[in-house]
């Protein structure tokens, strides 16, 4: 029975990532897309520029303001790559027209963090600081009020580079599930565990 199940859900899987494959990118104004001989597309924006390798079995073409990637097959593995690749340069077009905004908080007694430049200086309670050096790519601001949880806020058109570096960041602290105590996303949603004291009662 289990297996029937995990069937049925593989087989849905598939079937999202073939759909959202076929979805057309609309292409804003103010940005441009260009494609190689070496299928390297290029997406240019008022953000910036990104590049990206996209598999050859995948063909990826323009018309006027709407993008387009096409899969060869209907194997398994093209379906696969055929959403993948029409997400990923749907990602590219939102982070050279908007960009990506990630916000983390410290929720901790002590904890602080500063901007240097490209370093993020971080006090999370052990007993060193921690200096982190943030890509060129990403920029980065600290802030901290009185009476509120030291605030990272973390800026990108690349929304891939972006998550990598705040999972490193959420990864020096991860929050803890009895107090919360440590690095989380603002917003963030912690399953919280009751303790030994409560058990008690």
């Amino acid at each position: 029975m289990w297996v029937v199940k995990y069937c049925v859900t593989y087989l849905n899987q598939e079937e999202l990532m073939s759909r959202i494959g076929k979805l057309p990118v609309q292409i804003p104004a103010g940005v441009t897309v260009e494609v190689n001989d070496k299928n390297i597309v290029t997406v240019k924006g008022p953000k910036g520029q990104l590049t990206r390798f996209v598999d050859t079995d995948m063909a990826v073409t323009i018309e006027g303001s709407v993008l387009t990637v096409v899969r060869p097959t209907e194997s398994k593995r093209h379906r696969a790559l055929h959403g993948l690749y029409r997400s990923l340069i749907h990602n590219m077009v939102i982070g050279v027209t908007e960009g990506y905004t990630l916000k983390q908080e410290l929720v901790g007694v002590g904890y602080r963090a500063n901007a240097n430049g490209q370093l993020l200086e971080l006090s999370l309670g052990y007993s060193h600081e921690i200096v982190m050096e943030v890509p060129k790519e990403v920029s980065l601001k600290t802030e901290t009020l009185k009476g509120k949880n030291p605030i990272i806020t973390l800026e990108s058109n690349d929304k891939e580079l972006i998550g990598q570096v705040a999972a490193k960041i959420r990864g020096l602290r991860k929050p803890e599930p009895y107090k919360g105590k440590g690095v989380r996303f603002v917003g963030e949603v912690l399953r919280r565990k009751a303790g030994k004291s409560a058990s008690k009662k």
